[in-house]
């Protein structure tokens, strides 16, 4: 028996917070800089979960990930 048989699903646990900020970004790449601080070190964390893509070196933009688009 594989490992997908038994498992239904995968998903990564997601505050609130971390919700209405996915709602935020959406599809359009928005700069980092263009949130708050806190909003910044939230961001931060949600893209080591994988949950939002981060796009270049001098002025990062972010997006959130298609797979998450449930929410």
């Amino acid at each position: 028996m594989k490992i997908t048989e038994l498992i239904d699903g995968f998903s990564i646990w997601t505050t609130n917070e971390e919700k209405l900020l996915l709602k935020k970004i959406g599809d359009n790449p928005t700069p980092i800089s263009s949130f708050t601080e806190h909003e910044q070190f939230k961001i931060e964390s949600m893209i080591r979960k994988s949950l939002i893509t981060k796009i270049g070196h001098k002025n990062p933009l972010v997006v959130a990930n298609e797979k998450d688009k449930k929410i």
